[in-house]
Formats: C-alpha cells, sequence, structure tokens
C-alpha cells in the first residue's frame, strides 16, 4: 500500500475482474486459465484465456478474442481447445498450438458447443450442444446445414436464424416445469453429447462431429474413461420430473466406431448424483451426491464406485463436511476436495479407503479457494480470494511449496486502503456459538464521539457460507468500511461450514431459526461501545433479501434496510420459481398441504408491521426469485404509506451482482450506500433523516 493510499470507492468495481476455469498443463509447467476484464465504454465482460509458468513466469494472453472461455489441454499438452465466439451468433469449438499460431475452428453447429473433453489419445474431442428431436431427425438422416462459403452469408444464415426462432415461440407453448431458467426461456431443446475428430495438421480437412446420444434428456458435461472407450456424463431419471436440479444419475455413453450405444446407468435412486470423475488407473468412479429427501439442506459427500459397477461407498459421511468441488491425485490413491469450513474453503486430501479427510497443511486460513485442478505430475493450481486480495492464481507442487502465478489486481491494492477483517465469535440466545466478521472504516477510533453506524449484510441460499476470502463480496464490503460504516457480516443458522446439524436448522424453519443469530451479533457489537444503536442497518440478496423482509418486520431496531431480489411470499414463489423444488422439500410438502406453514414463514405475513425505510432491488429477468415476489412487498408498503422504493433492473436475472451488466452492479452498489447515507449519516447540520421524511405525496 502506497503511503498516499486512498479508500476503494464503486468505482474501483471496474477494474477488479476475476479467474476462473483454470487448467493444469499435463507435464505441470503451465495454467492455462480465462481472465475476465471489464470493458466500461461498452459495459461487458472480456473473457481471454492466458497462460502462466508454474516456477513463476509472468502470465501471458494466449487468446485474442473477448469471449474465450473453456481452456482444455491435449494430453500431450501440444495443443490447447477452447469455446470461443469469432464473428458467429454461436460459442463453437476451437484448438491452437501451445506454441502459437491462428486459432482454428473444428465446429459450426447452429446452436454451439460447450464443456470440451480431450479422449486420452488426443485424437477426440468430446462436447455438447443442443438439438431438439426435429433437428436430430435431420442430422440422422445427413442432412447437416452446408458451410457458408463467405462473412456475408454467414451474417445472413445468423439473422434468418434469428428470425425463425422468433416465429417459432411466437406464441409460446409451455408444457413442462421449469419453462424458464437464467435469464432466458427454456425451448424443446436438450444437450447431446458429440465427438469429434481432431485434424493430424493444420492441412487436414475437419471432419464432421458425431453425436453419440440421441434422447430428450439434458447430458452432462462429458468426461472420458481412461480406455477411450466411454464416456462419463449425467441425466436425469425422470424426464418428467420438472426438476433441473435433482434426481440425477451417472451415466456410462459407450463411444462406438460407428452409430451409437444404449447409455448405462450406474447410479440408483435414493440420491442425486453429479460430477463424475473416472480415477486415472481406470479401475473407480467418483462423483458427488445428496440425499433426495434434503438435496438443498444436506451435505453433499463424496463417493466412489468400480468402474465395473457396484453400490458407491460414501468416502466424506463421517467427515461433516459439504464438498463442493474435487479431483483425483495422480497415483489414483486418493482425492482432493473444496469444502467450506467456518468462513474458508480450503482443500482437504481424501483417502479412497474411507479413513478420513485431512486439511492441506501450511495454507492460509482466512483463504477461500473458488476452483482448483491437479496436473497428471501433482502439481495443484487454484483461484483464491483472502482478506488481502479478492482473487488470483496460485500453484503448489508435489512437495507442497506454494507460489502465486497472479497480481493482477496489485496495482488497484496498492492504492488503496485494504480495511482488516476482524473475526468475531459471539453467543446465540440459546448458548450456540455463531462465527462473523467485522471491517472497520479507515482510521477507526473506537472512542469517536456519537460512534459509527452499522452496516449488516446477509448472506444468500441459506446454505451458502461468507468469510473474509469471498470474492463477489469483497470489494463491497470494503466500499461499505471506506463510507464510514463498521461492516458486520456473519454465517448464521442454515449457513455451510459448521456441520450438517447446523445447516439443517432451517430446515421447514426459515426466519426463526437464523434471525436471533444476526441480532445476536449486532448486540455484541453494540456492546463493544463504539457502535450508534439508532443507525444500524440492513441488507442482503436473494435469502439475504428474505431474512431482511423477515427482520424488520419482526423489530424496529434498524434504521433502513435494502432487501434484492428476496422471496417474501412461499406462496407465490413455489409457483414462479425455476427452483420450485425448495419450496415442497424445504418445508416438506406442497402448497395446497403446507398453506398456513409457508404463510407463517413468509415475510409478506408480517409486512403490515414494518416501518423500516425499505430500498428493493430486484432485477426483471429474475426466474429464480420472480420480480413479482418484489411487486407484492412494494405495493404492501406502499398501500400502508411506509417509506419504500422500488428499483427494476431491465435484462437482468438472479446473478445481477455477481456477473450482471457492470453498470448495474456499480449502480446497485451505489443505491445501498446512498440509502444507508440518507438514514444513517449525519446531514450538514448534524442531524440524520427520520423514518417519517420522503414519503411521496
Amino acid at each position: 500500500m502506497q503511503q498516499n493510499a486512498s479508500p476503494f470507492v464503486i468505482e474501483d468495481l471496474y477494474r477488479l475482474g476475476w479467474l476462473e476455469d483454470l487448467q493444469v498443463r499435463p507435464d505441470g509447467r503451465e495454467v492455462a486459465f480465462v481472465r475476465v476484464t471489464i470493458d466500461r465504454p461498452a459495459n461487458a465482460y472480456h473473457r481471454a484465456i492466458w497462460i502462466v509458468p508454474t516456477d513463476g513466469g509472468p502470465p501471458r494472453r494466449f487468446t485474442s478474442g473477448a469471449k474465450d472461455s473453456a481452456p482444455r489441454w491435449s494430453p500431450d499438452g501440444r495443443w490447447l481447445a477452447f469455446v470461443g465466439m469469432r464473428g458467429d451468433d454461436q460459442p463453437q469449438l476451437y484448438v491452437i498450438r501451445r506454441d502459437g499460431g491462428e486459432a482454428r475452428r473444428l465446429t459450426a453447429l447452429p446452436q454451439g458447443v460447450s464443456d470440451p473433453a480431450w479422449s486420452p489419445d488426443g485424437r477426440r474431442i468430446a462436447f455438447l450442444s443442443r438439438l431438439n428431436a426435429a433437428e436430430r431427425a435431420r442430422e440422422d438422416a445427413g442432412e447437416p446445414e452446408p458451410e457458408p462459403v463467405d462473412e456475408f452469408t454467414l451474417k445472413q444464415r445468423i439473422e434468418r436464424r434469428k428470425y425463425e426462432e422468433q416465429r417459432r415461440f411466437d406464441p409460446r407453448v409451455v408444457r413442462r416445469l421449469p419453462y424458464r431458467t437464467g435469464v432466458e426461456f427454456c425451448d424443446d431443446r436438450y444437450a447431446q453429447i458429440y465427438v469429434i475428430e481432431v485434424p493430424e495438421d493444420d492441412d487436414a480437412p475437419v471432419p464432421a462431429p458425431r453425436r453419440v446420444t440421441d434422447a430428450n434428456l439434458d447430458f452432462g458435461a462429458p468426461v472420458w474413461m481412461p480406455d477411450g472407450q466411454a464416456l462419463l456424463t449425467t441425466a436425469t431419471r425422470d424426464p418428467e420430473g420438472d426438476s433441473q436440479f435433482f434426481f440425477f444419475d451417472v451415466l456410462r455413453v459407450p463411444v462406438l466406431a460407428e452409430g451409437r450405444a444404449e447409455p448405462q446407468r450406474l447410479t440408483s435412486p435414493g440420491f442425486t448424483h453429479f460430477a463424475p470423475l473416472p480415477s486415472p488407473d481406470g479401475r473407480w468412479i467418483a462423483c458427488l451426491r445428496a440425499p433426495e429427501g434434503q438435496p438443498f439442506a444436506a451435505a453433499t459427500s463424496l463417493v466412489v464406485m468400480d468402474a465395473c459397477g457396484g453400490e458407491p461407498h460414501d468416502l466424506t459421511a463421517a467427515a461433516d463436511l459439504n464438498i463442493t468441488a474435487y479431483d483425483w491425485l495422480p497415483g489414483s490413491d486418493g482425492l482432493l476436495c473444496l469444502a467450506g469450513h467456518r468462513g474458508a474453503q480450503p482443500l482437504w486430501r481424501v483417502a479412497l479407503d474411507g479413513s478420513g479427510c485431512e486439511r492441506l497443511a501450511q495454507m492460509p486460513r482466512d483463504r477461500f479457494i473458488a476452483e482448483f485442478d491437479v496436473g497428471r505430475d501433482g502439481t495443484v493450481a487454484f483461484i483464491a480470494g483472502n482478506a488481502a486480495n479478492p482473487c488470483e492464481l496460485y500453484a503448489r507442487n508435489v512437495y507442497g511449496i506454494e507460489r502465486q502465478l497472479t497480481a493482477f489486481n496489485a496495482a488497484l491494492l496498492e492504492e488503496r486502503i485494504v480495511a482488516p477483517f476482524e473475526e468475531l465469535v459471539f453467543t446465540a440466545p440459546d448458548g450456540c456459538e455463531v462465527q462473523g466478521w467485522v471491517v472497520h472504516p479507515p482510521g477507526f477510533d473506537p472512542v469517536r464521539p456519537g460512534g459509527y453506524p452499522l452496516a449488516v449484510y446477509i448472506h444468500g441460499g441459506p446454505h451458502l457460507m461468507w468469510g473474509p476470502g469471498v470474492r463477489s463480496m469483497w470489494h463491497e464490503w470494503q466500499t461499505a468500511a471506506a463510507r464510514g460504516y463498521v461492516v458486520f457480516f456473519c454465517n448464521p443458522r442454515g449457513s455451510d461450514g459448521y456441520g450438517n446439524a447446523w445447516r439443517l436448522a432451517t430446515q421447514a424453519n426459515w426466519g426463526f431459526a437464523d434471525a436471533p443469530d444476526i441480532h445476536a451479533g449486532i448486540d455484541a457489537l453494540i456492546a463493544r461501545g463504539y457502535i450508534d444503536p439508532q443507525r444500524v442497518a440492513v441488507t442482503g440478496g436473494s435469502y439475504g433479501g428474505y431474512l431482511t423482509a423477515w427482520l424488520i418486520a419482526h423489530s424496529d431496531r434498524f434504521a433502513c434496510a435494502v432487501a434484492a431480489r428476496g422471496v417474501y411470499n412461499l406462496l407465490t414463489q413455489y409457483s414462479t420459481s425455476d427452483a420450485h423444488e425448495l419450496v415442497e422439500l424445504v418445508f416438506e410438502g406442497f402448497p395446497w398441504e403446507n398453506h398456513e406453514l409457508l404463510w407463517r414463514h413468509s415475510p409478506l405475513a408480517y409486512a403490515h408491521r414494518i416501518t423500516t425505510p425499505l430500498l428493493i432491488l430486484h432485477a426483471e429477468r429474475d426466474y429464480r426469485t420472480p420480480i413479482s415476489e418484489a411487486e407484492q412487498l412494494f405495493a404492501f408498503l406502499r398501500r400502508r404509506r411506509q417509506i419504500v422504493e422500488f428499483v427494476r433492473y431491465p435484462r437482468e436475472g438472479h446473478e445481477l451482482t455477481r456477473t450482471g451488466e457492470p453498470d448495474h452492479r456499480a449502480d446497485h452498489m451505489r443505491r445501498i450506500l446512498e440509502w444507508f447515507d440518507r438514514f444513517c449519516q449525519p446531514r450538514p447540520g448534524g442531524e440524520v433523516a427520520s423514518r417519517r421524511e420522503h414519503i411521496d405525496g
């Protein structure tokens, strides 16, 4: 930090990109990854593939596109496959030599491609593309779309395709759930697995890709078995189950020399299974699974099964961890996994014999690892944030020696005052300990007359976990502290990282189970003597929006509140969300069976008690918590003449604050802080706005 460093500001958002989708080169000498940056004039994100040596050399940009992703090394490390957009309206598969040159496009599929995976011999690449039944039939009949002869023909084809798609869904007929997700409506297409032969040299023609599945099912990302004779994937066991999250099995898809074979289902009901991965020696297949009865709340475990079939063996059941990602170690004798633990997300080594999990030693305790990859030589690369830096790339060699490989945030961090995070462990009313963190403003003075305003942030989920290294919130917390607020957040009942019993505490008990933990944290801070109890603000998104509305409906201690993309009426949330399963599984029944229970746990049932000034922020294309939730809460408060404002973000979905348009993300942060300032910061005359001011006539 420079001597003349200044506090963080909202505009720093445009300088803080992030890293994602890393892969270690097979020999362990380099890591390919995607760097995401913000193009402020275009209000857009750029994604480019970078490469960095694991011995500490400088990173270099490897691809020239603005929309490149999914870098995948060939088994010999000579080629890199990736998904990119180069003048087409759909992402296509490309390969490029590791020593440079032009990228070569391998596909030109109308719906694009995703999830590439090299075969073990490096001669083929499997990937996904979406088609409907009629398109699959035309393809099987040998009616492929011809290659465009020039750029003008390509543009005409793209425009014609867009026009025909619009006509095809005007009007839109809905026959299944969910019928919209993300920010788009679902169509009649399903992700199918393709395999394409990779040309041996630049002069060899590109063969047509061959589809190896044919079903009205969405197949998951393909993974090759080590013998190259089959692929692993996932698919629902109940096509009429109306679920996009649960009831999935692991499938083996044989890859024949010609034609296609029926996929073999390897897992059974009772659990939902995902992310299959064979051991390097081909003896085992690992996957993650969650119990079907409580897939939201119960922990996800790591299991292995014999590659020839048989019952899966749970490797992490005794560890009381919720596994979020994993990879095999090169010797096939164990695995590494990610699991949240008390505000951090470290790497754990898992023994193949089921003897337990061991946290990797000599790693910072505040580190939050977002993703990782294990190279064939045992090198482990990972993307992580911590209290001092929200996101960089690291590598750890086979001897446990770690090296930071990137420093993309260094220039900004040198110019800014990075406020430290202080752990706060406090006692809830029932005697349980709750872990939280406090960020003090720059120049903090614990005996300052009048004290400080407090900004309380609440995470979503409810089964998420926050800690100092959470990239998506790091800048927002620093900016709020720089604005003069003491920032507080914690992991109340229902949060991940504290064991299965803690996660299950909110099962069928939203609001009542976790709100006391939030109040206890606020009380603990006020007891320190430097918080003004009349200037406490609260905000949260998604489930955090739910709990924000719940808190102000059951307490008048808050000077103001901001609820973002929240659930406010569980009865309507069930029938409008793309995650309708959440209500029926968390509250263990359907609305027509549990309407009284659902209403009792809905903030809207208590909205007539709210007197706290409330700002409601919501995205118009949020299909996880539809904007009708916000509309109801706003209408209730407006009709009661309370202080309430409602901001609608066009074009955005549920991920607005994480991957939404940069200008919208900045605006979202700005509105929260301005709302806090309006009711928590003194005016020039020294007074703070009252709750009854600024009501529209």
